[in-house]
């Protein structure tokens, strides 16, 4: 029997236990009723647990045949903060906190490779099965790294996967080299000189200074970055000033950087200090740049990437699997752990229907044993049967 029609045979019970996680999300760092169902579920299997670290990061081990090398299986746990609006059965009992991405799926996924894997133990060597907390910008793959998650679990190779809206379910695509963006967010305080709003003149206006500097931004990609490189700024939050008839004292911009090296990055930070500084003092105002690395560059490596794409095209063909995707510009902090170990990261179909970050968005149920038979066949590929 192919793992994928074994993991079928409890198709049912993950689907149930993913609606449960949808309906009870919980934010980066805060997953605690999720990571205790991930460390039940992982002891009802007969497997190994490590819970706490990265504070709410769970680790299963399994171990098959004797053998001297260990693959990584690494699957998100967080929410977002945002109003659901899907009006399912199983919607979030929640206010303000939703499964926007996706990650009950992958979490799901994962649990179904576990206990396909535990079953099986058809491998040499050890899985490692990382269940993240985090990765929603909350710097959970540094908390594991940070807590020692190679050191005390050390891997030969590292896969992930993230559900593709868009992509038909049982479709897989991937692409060698840089396959995801690395990403920042900034802020900019611009410091003026408050005032009425009837008497400008006697203002440094940090609100019109905030909205020329927006615009100068936009020159950074265009005119400072290669032609040959990737980038993005967007500005996406403006603030400044309480009332009508006041012109404040400061004002902020705020936005996200996206980028596929950190040189680049590095170019990006440095242009936005020069324009936000220089634009500011041409008109009697200064301005403040924060600058944080949020999400490195995901790079897949080019013989991990074959080994997964390889699984997968086991699974369901060839033709079912697009070994030429396109980079994109959304960032996914695994690429954190892959600079530290090697490793690849997939896109796993989850059919027509809205986009990720979206309050309509739901996790496609259909594919959840098309990525736990790919999480179970890239271990046994990577370890050897």
């Amino acid at each position: 029997m192919s793992s994928l029609d074994h993991i079928r045979r409890y198709h049912p019970e993950l689907t149930a236990l993913r609606q449960d996680l949808h309906a009870h999300p919980e934010l980066g760092m805060e997953e605690h009723r999720t990571a205790e169902i991930v460390a039940s579920q992982l002891e009802s299997f007969g497997i190994e647990v490590h819970r706490g670290i990265g504070k709410t990061g769970v680790v299963g081990v399994i171990r098959g045949r004797p053998g001297n090398r260990a693959v990584g299986l690494r699957a998100d746990m967080d929410a977002l903060p945002m109003e659901e609006l899907t009006g399912l059965d199983y919607a979030s009992r929640t206010p303000g906190k939703m499964h926007a991405c996706g990650h009950d799926g992958h979490t799901t996924m994962l649990l179904g490779a576990a206990r396909y894997l535990a079953e099986t133990r058809d491998f040499d060597g050890t899985v490692n099965l990382i269940f993240q907390p985090g990765e929603e910008g909350c710097g959970g793959a540094l908390a594991m790294l940070e807590d020692g998650l190679l050191e005390r679990f050390p891997c030969d190779a590292l896969y992930g996967m993230h559900n593709a809206t868009g992509l038909d379910v049982g479709k897989y695509a991937i692409g060698a080299g840089p396959f995801m963006a690395g990403g920042a967010f900034f802020d900019i305080t611009v410091t003026g000189q408050g005032s009425h709003g009837a008497r400008p003149e006697a203002s440094i206006d940090p609100v019109l200074t905030a909205c020329h500097i927006a615009t100068a931004l936009q020159s950074i990609v265009s005119r400072n970055i290669s032609p040959r490189e990737t980038a993005v700024i967007s500005v996406t939050k403006v603030g400044g000033g309480d009332a009508y008839n006041v012109i404040p004292q400061t004002a902020t911009l705020s936005g996200t950087a996206r980028f596929f090296s950190k040189a680049v990055a590095e170019q990006i930070e440095t242009g936005l200090k020069r324009v936000a500084e220089g634009v500011a003092a041409g008109f009697g105002a200064k301005a403040e740049l924060d600058f944080r690395l949020i999400f490195a560059p995901t790079i897949n490596d080019p013989a991990c990437t074959t080994t997964i794409a390889d699984a997968a095209a086991g699974l369901v063909g060839e033709d079912l699997v697009n070994r030429a995707r396109e980079p994109v510009m959304g960032s996914e902090d695994f690429s954190f752990m892959l600079e530290k170990v090697a490793g690849a990261y997939i896109h796993v179909g989850n059919g027509p229907g809205a986009s990720a970050h979206n309050p309509h968005y739901n996790f496609n149920d259909e594919a959840i044993p098309y990525g736990s038979a790919l999480y179970a066949e890239v271990a046994k590929k990577a370890l050897g049967q």
